[in-house]
């Protein structure tokens, strides 16, 4: 089969194409023949080594996959051949809190991605993707729809009429948009460029701030909500980006800690977070639950993932500069 390996770490051309045997599954295991995968800022930050964690050795990349069921192991009795499904980021994640055990397989990091045409994996390690999906649309949700979901729902418990602001127009912030709006929240939206502040509005945004001309955002954000902020903050640019999140929310707010495209990750400070009693949690995706969770709403109102390009196989180095350029709006997806 063909696969990609993660070569030499340190830049965006770090997967080299290979030829490897199709794999087998085992007892518990089930053979996926992938379709499409689609990227996240993780794969990007892996293949230029600034990632934390060690890999192994020609690792397979990216964990975001969606494809049928072709064989199963002995003892496989959650899915059948012909099934389309997706893997979860976490293959043993299966419910409740997380725990070192249960974080500790991430698919494209400590263990083999999805960037081949075949690949085994833990049979409780899959979902059924939704009927009126196709794989590409069905290979974003993994990693970005369910990161969106358990920080909007699972840790945020959001409600109708709540206020929720979204940093940027990357796949996990436009997947933040469509779900709250699902649920009946206000979304707010941050980008440096007009036309995708606009894209948003299409969407269902209900207020815009391009922080390249408001480099105040917070202040806008407070303006857009008269003066009381916001009840959600998704806080995908990390640590430079904080302190304004936290001016940005209001009082008994939840703040989701989940990206470093500022340069690193947040680091809550009490100073800052104390006062307003703030709620602040480390977002690293979620459950099969929660994925489940996150499906059934998907297929109730019929959401449909916002892809922005996709790339054919011989691409994948491609795709991977395409989203180091900044110039996508949602998803990026590679066809198998």
């Amino acid at each position: 089969m063909k696969a990609y390996e993660l070569q030499q770490p340190g830049s965006a051309d770090a997967w080299g194409q290979v030829e490897r045997p199709a794999p087998t599954p085992g007892p518990g295991q089930v053979l996926v023949r992938i379709r499409a995968v689609s990227l996240n800022y993780r794969d990007l930050y892996i293949a230029l080594g600034r990632y934390p964690g060690t890999r192994p050795s020609s690792l397979i990349p990216v964990s975001d996959g969606a494809g049928e069921v072709v064989a199963v192991g002995p003892g496989v009795t959650r899915v059948t051949p012909g099934d389309r499904v997706a893997p979860t980021f976490f293959q043993t994640w299966t419910d409740g809190p997380p725990s070192p055990e249960k974080t500790q397989h991430a698919l494209g990091g400590s263990v083999d991605g999805v960037l081949a045409e075949y690949v085994v994996v833990d049979a409780e390690g899959l979902v059924l993707l939704p009927e009126h999906l196709s794989f590409e649309e069905g290979a974003t949700l993994p990693c970005a729809a369910v990161t969106a979901w358990n920080a909007l729902v699972a840790e945020g418990r959001l409600q109708p009429g709540q206020t929720v602001l979204a940093q940027g127009t990357g796949g996990v912030s436009i997947f933040a948009l469509q779900l709250a709006k699902a649920l009946g929240a206000r979304v707010l939206i941050t980008s440096s460029q007009d036309a995708k502040l606009e894209h948003a509005r299409t969407l269902g945004a209900d207020g815009t701030i391009n922080y390249k001309k408001h480099p105040d955002w917070d202040e806008q954000a407070l303006a857009l909500t008269g003066g009381q902020g916001v009840d959600h903050v998704l806080e995908v640019a990390g640590e430079q980006t904080f302190p304004r999140s936290v001016r940005a929310t209001k009082p008994g707010g939840h703040i989701s800690l989940i990206g470093m495209l500022s340069g690193g990750f947040a680091r809550p400070d009490p100073a800052l977070v104390e006062p307003k009693k703030l709620d602040v949690q480390r977002t690293y995706v979620g459950s099969r639950a929660m994925f489940e969770d996150l499906n059934r709403l998907i297929t109730q109102h019929h959401l449909k993932p916002v892809i922005d390009r996709s790339f054919p196989f011989e691409q994948a180095r491609e795709a991977l500069r395409y989203m180091e350029s900044g110039a996508h709006f949602g998803k990026i997806v590679i066809a198998v």
